[in-house]
């Protein structure tokens, strides 16, 4: 923890001298206050305070509800009184009518700073999480009863008018057995791993009637034909529930995931990949992203600019998505819906709780949860905005205007600023809950996909990912340390990268200068690049440094497993991993190695 301090102190004196302010006092309150509350204060504490700078932007003044725990002076806090005095009104509160860009940059960077770092929570919380869970899915239940048929009804007719094109050729592929399922590297409740997920027997009576085990399970019908009596179907009593498991995400809270039976995640990937084409090839990829942040971002900056567009953030996005309101989604295409419903697992199995039926329709952990949930989102983004036109849509040409002012990423949400509370109040009588304090569109803030604006600045921060390394054995840390001395050379931070030099210096026997696209773990500077040496055969520069080095488990894959997997690849580049039947899954460890490499 004290090497987090003292990084902190280091940032603090660049953003000091940036503002032309002090932040002595400031650096004095952080390490007494971390001695005495620990590791939480820099993770728990002053993300809490950003939280808040970041609200008391977008009202346009400071509560003196806000910044709980901390001692006030006058309207504002004490606690880095230096950067809100250029940014607020010490005695009102109120927002400066020109605030420094800098000084709001600087009260997000230290606040914000430690709010993502990679660490366990404790067990209290952990067990907290799954009691979360169990009762987010209850409320989900609740929600779900208190919707009408019009309700339903309202929301069936306007998803056939957003999705009806994409639905029929979705439909149109399942029908023809043309949708191309895909494996993921990554664990399933059957515990199945790497190349032996393709020699998986295991069907459920349910995925039969879309997905028949014939045409999904094994390269062609001869295959079928001698190994059809290996495989295993599971009738729906009997199907594997999902495994409900925590994952670190901050010190505050764990993120909550569910692992899918390998027969499941393996068909929805082909529901993915007919999702993602169809939006990808209609007006939807104007309206739905599905790989690229970067539309939301560009609108959460034009929305800061001018105030007419808002952002909004969803809390427990996924996990409340009725089933009931995706079942509505698909209504008028049965095959559609039946195939959707197929490869949805319908237990979870929650620690602490057991076994229980869900009324969600997937958590994260699905493949079709990303999509969907967007698709539901965006159903009911354009409902609320008909209620506050007191319009109904009819034409598609009513959709498409609003291109460039709607758009959805996930539970990420682009909406005019006019519609902003009929869109909130629909949302949230289907069920959804608007996160208020990531949410913005009264002040000049705005937040969308990892990227923050004010008044059409950038004012995002660089977030420390990992605890700080103290030997090379510490390996993701280590890599993890270098990308942040490189992105804060970037921002500027001075200080805080000479300092880190100082401490990666000590660690690794090798640091040369290369270019940010370099395979070698090395210090960005705009001076350019090292040259140690030239490589004899090709002429290009070399320099010695430390390149991540990662192996595949060994998983050797032949017979008709092998031949499915050949003949499941997409696109018609060659597979890139010549070595791909000797070696699958993801690696069980990464480790760093000197290299002669170019140095970009």
């Amino acid at each position: 923890m004290k090497s987090l301090i003292v990084l902190w102190k280091k940032i603090a004196e660049d953003l000091a001298i940036r503002c032309r302010t002090s932040t002595t006092m400031d650096a004095k309150y952080v390490q007494g206050r971390s001695k005495h509350e620990g590791l939480s204060f820099l993770t728990i504490t002053l993300p809490s305070f950003g939280k808040d700078f970041q609200k008391s932007l977008d009202q346009g003044l400071v509560d003196r509800n806000t910044f709980q725990g901390f001692t006030w002076r006058a309207g504002l806090p004490q606690f880095l009184g230096g950067f809100l005095d250029l940014v607020f009104d010490r005695t009102s509160g109120v927002l400066l009518v020109d605030p420094d860009i800098d000084a709001i940059l600087a009260v997000r960077q230290l606040t914000l700073i430690f709010s993502k770092i990679l660490l366990p929570c404790s067990d209290a919380r952990e067990k907290e999480a799954m009691s979360d869970y169990i009762q987010c899915e209850k409320e989900v239940k609740v929600a779900s009863s208190n919707l009408d048929s019009l309700d339903y009804r309202e929301f069936e007719r306007m998803s056939q008018l957003l999705f009806r094109d994409l639905f029929i050729g979705v439909d149109r592929e399942i029908n023809n057995l043309e949708l191309i399922p895909k494996h993921g590297p990554g664990a399933t409740a059957d515990k199945l791993r790497g190349n032996g997920k393709f020699e998986n027997r295991t069907w459920t009576d349910r995925l039969e009637e879309f997905f028949p085990s014939g045409d999904y399970l094994f390269p062609n019908a001869r295959y079928f034909n001698e190994h059809y009596d290996d495989v295993h179907h599971l009738e729906p009593g009997s199907e594997i529930p999902v495994k409900v498991i925590s994952v670190p995400k901050t010190q505050k809270t764990p993120r909550i995931i569910a692992i899918e039976p390998t027969c499941m995640q393996y068909a929805q990937q082909a529901l993915l990949d007919g999702f993602n084409r169809g939006i990808s090839q209609s007006y939807l990829r104007n309206l739905i992203g599905t790989d690229s942040q970067e539309p939301n971002q560009l609108l959460a900056r034009s929305g800061s600019l001018s105030g007419s567009l808002a952002t909004l953030d969803l809390s427990e996005a996924s996990d409340r998505v009725s089933n009931q309101l995706v079942r509505a989604l698909f209504a008028r295409h049965p095959l559609l819906q039946g195939a959707v419903e197929a490869c949805r697992s319908r237990r979870a199995d929650v620690p602490g709780h057991g076994v229980i039926r869900l009324s969600k329709f997937a958590s994260m952990g699905s493949a079709l949860t990303f999509p969907i949930e967007a698709m539901v989102f965006l159903t009911l983004v354009f409902l609320g905005i008909e209620k506050e036109l007191s319009t109904r849509f009819t034409r598609l040409s009513d959709i498409i205007r609003f291109s460039g002012s709607v758009r959805v990423y996930g539970d990420d949400i682009i909406t005019p600023v006019d519609s902003v509370h009929s869109v909130v109040h629909t949302l949230e009588h289907f069920g959804a809950r608007v996160g208020m304090a990531k949410s913005f569109w009264i002040g000049r803030f705005r937040e969308s996909c990892g990227k923050e604006y004010y008044s059409g600045y950038d004012v995002s921060v660089v977030k420390v990912r990992r605890i700080l390394p103290s030997t090379r054995k510490h390996v993701p840390e280590v890599i993890s340390t270098v990308s942040l001395r490189n992105q804060l050379y970037k921002a500027g931070h001075w200080r805080a990268v000479k300092w880190l030099d100082h401490q990666l210096v000590g660690i690794l026997k090798y640091f040369p200068y290369v270019d940010d696209s370099s395979s070698v773990l090395g210090r960005y500077s705009f001076l350019g690049y090292d040259t140690e040496r030239v490589c004899e055969n090709l002429h290009r520069p070399l320099v010695k440094g430390y390149v991540v080095s990662s192996r595949l488990p060994s998983d050797p894959l032949d017979g008709s497993g092998a031949l499915l997997k050949c003949l499941l690849k997409r696109g018609n580049e060659p597979v890139a991993d010549s070595k791909h039947l000797e070696r699958a899954g993801r690696p069980r460890r990464v480790d760093i190695k000197p290299r002669w490499a170019p140095p970009y």
